[in-house]
């Protein structure tokens, strides 16, 4: 079955393709103060491989799916068993049809966690805080200082 889900160049894409979707807690910086939000967002195979392996993660949950039960054409849709206070990453859309691509690639990731099922027993951690809006702002103090003779021919 090749049916497309939107029109994207999904053409090698089809409605009943695997892809595992995640919850991660996630900061947003404002005014100097930092929010925890909750991010819905697609989980790629080679992450999803890494992330049972044991290391510590910001997902609470991932649940494995089809793109049909996650897209509306464009439109992202609520899984069960994601709290409505969470929003959708940022393109969400593309980054679920190249997450499910790396599933394709992958048959072995596809193992993992089930079809329909959800997987919690990830090494939950939010001690290295994943924010958001983070910009990293420039200054002179951040210029390495070189040597004298470094560009000097001897």
């Amino acid at each position: 079955m090749t049916t497309a889900i939107s029109p994207q160049d999904t053409s090698d894409l089809a409605a009943d393709d695997y892809v595992v979707i995640g919850l991660a807690t996630c900061f947003i910086k404002e005014d100097g103060e930092v929010h925890q939000v909750d991010v819905i967002e697609p989980i790629p195979s080679a992450s999803l491989e890494a992330l049972m392996k044991g290391i510590p993660t910001s997902y609470k949950l991932a649940c494995a799916t089809t793109l049909a039960s996650v897209l509306t054409g464009e439109q992202p849709r609520l899984l069960e068993g994601f709290p409505n206070s969470a929003q959708f990453a940022d393109e969400f859309a593309q980054r679920v049809f190249a997450a499910a691509r790396t599933y394709k690639r992958s048959e072995n990731a596809k193992t993992l966690i089930p079809l329909g099922t959800t997987y919690t027993d990830f090494k939950y951690s939010t001690e290295r805080k994943r924010v958001l809006n983070a910009a990293r702002v420039v200054t002179k103090e951040d210029n390495v200082k070189q040597h004298s003779h470094t560009h000097k021919v001897l």
